[in-house]
């Protein structure tokens, strides 16, 4: 069975989170993560916080193996770096077809006006080099010498894990309201962010997916330009809304959770479960709790009110920052 991670909102929604839990909660053979170097998911585990732009944030579990999708953008050095960091050199898959940012790509987006100030790109070449690979002028991963014993056909070892009844855990990034194609054009990033998206960069069709989680952070952030409804001002930002972006550092402009909003994302996405990290943030004394019994009436009242809105259960509830700060509520 596939699991698919979808954003929800903007992005930051914290997929690594999520991700690392469900890899120690559910033991999944292999877990695919897709996108580019633009997007970080932040994973705390054992005292350790690590934030990720190519890894899974599955590789807290030492018996899953990591792969990059044909669809994904890598950058070599950030690559090699969070191997170091993680310890996973003997579990990476990178498929053949994964395209590769060079400095080019960085110091073309860097310069260019629109992307870097009026759409407010994070500037890491991942547009820039996506394009390219559309004019078929990208270099894949297959093409560079010190990836060479990382490559291997992560669609066919994939397909064979879901044959043989084992379970994979589809990573994707960013979130739906910066996709390509269903996002707020031109504030968006340079990929489709949907469940469906991630299935294509994957390289699997839908037969296997069995859960399309939408994961929703308990408030609302985006970093770029373009819209953002009921956005806070500044100056009115509680210090337990304050959040920076994982790969720039920019400071997160803020809005309060929109519920019709959710159940639009959940509707275009098939989703069957939701996520819901950082009700800490709402409700401080929720703060590390493992149980649905030990939520106060008003955070339990506040849930009810989003899963009765979206219209599908909330499985899984965030309340710390370590990967095991989870309500699981699946069973």
């Amino acid at each position: 069975m596939l699991d698919i991670l979808v954003g929800g909102f903007y992005g930051d929604e914290g997929k690594g989170k999520i991700a690392s839990y469900l890899a120690l909660a559910d033991n999944p053979a292999i877990a695919v993560r897709t996108g580019g170097t633009n997007a970080g998911h932040t994973v705390v585990f054992d005292g350790r916080t690590f934030k990720l732009r190519t890894l899974p944030g599955a590789f807290v579990n030492k018996k899953t193996t990591l792969a990059i999708s044909p669809g994904a953008l890598i950058r070599r050095e950030i690559l090699f770096k969070e191997i170091e960091e993680t310890g996973t050199k003997d579990r990476i898959v990178i498929d053949p077809h994964a395209a590769v940012i060079t400095d080019r790509e960085v110091g073309e987006e860097e310069n260019d006006p629109f992307l870097s100030s009026q759409v407010g790109s994070t500037k890491q070449g991942v547009g820039t080099a996506e394009s390219k690979r559309v004019l078929r002028k990208l270099k894949l991963a297959a093409s560079y010498s010190e990836l060479s014993k990382y490559i291997s056909d992560v669609p066919d070892l994939i397909v064979d894990a879901l044959e043989k009844g084992k379970k994979v855990l589809a990573e994707g990034t960013q979130g739906h309201m910066i996709s390509l194609y269903h996002g707020e054009y031109p504030y968006v990033t340079s990929r489709n962010t949907t469940a469906s998206g991630i299935l294509s960069e994957v390289g699997v069709g839908p037969k296997y997916v069995g859960n399309v989680i939408v994961i929703f952070k308990s408030f609302i952030t985006r970093v770029g330009g373009g819209a953002l409804a009921s956005e806070v001002k500044e100056s009115a930002v509680k210090k337990e809304f304050e959040e920076r972006g994982t790969v720039t550092g920019r400071k997160r402009r803020v809005a309060p959770f929109d519920k019709k909003l959710a159940r639009d994302v959940v509707r275009i996405n098939l989703a069957n479960q939701i996520a819901i990290t950082k009700l800490d943030a709402m409700f401080k004394d929720a703060y590390k709790k493992r149980k649905y019994e030990d939520l106060s009436s008003e955070a339990k009242k506040w849930l009810k009110t989003v899963e009765d809105a979206v219209g599908v259960p909330i499985t899984l509830i965030g309340t710390g920052e370590d990967a095991m700060d989870i309500i699981d509520l699946r069973n």
